[in-house]
């Protein structure tokens, strides 16, 4: 299935892209994060499980066992504070 997927703030910074689709066959956010993963560097260090990150399906906010869908858009970011 094709997912469209954004990535922003320090994710983008570290892929030096901000989008791109994706062709994969997993059915879960979690699995393509760790599909993602494995394409190495810089995937490895900007998506790794030791990045507190956050992600959207479908532009609403998810937990990573979400089931996905040919057509979702995914969207990874980092945590945002304010003050």
């Amino acid at each position: 299935m094709q997912i469209h997927i954004k990535y922003f703030a320090s994710v983008r910074e570290a892929l030096g892209r901000s989008s791109e689709s994706w062709e994969t066959q997993q059915t879960t956010l979690v699995g393509l994060r760790k599909e993602l993963q494995e394409r190495g560097e810089p995937w490895q260090t900007a998506l790794g499980s030791e990045q507190p990150l956050r992600a959207a399906l479908n532009q609403a906010m998810v937990h990573g066992d979400a089931d996905l869908k040919d057509g979702d858009e995914v969207a990874y970011f980092p945590p945002v504070t304010g003050g």
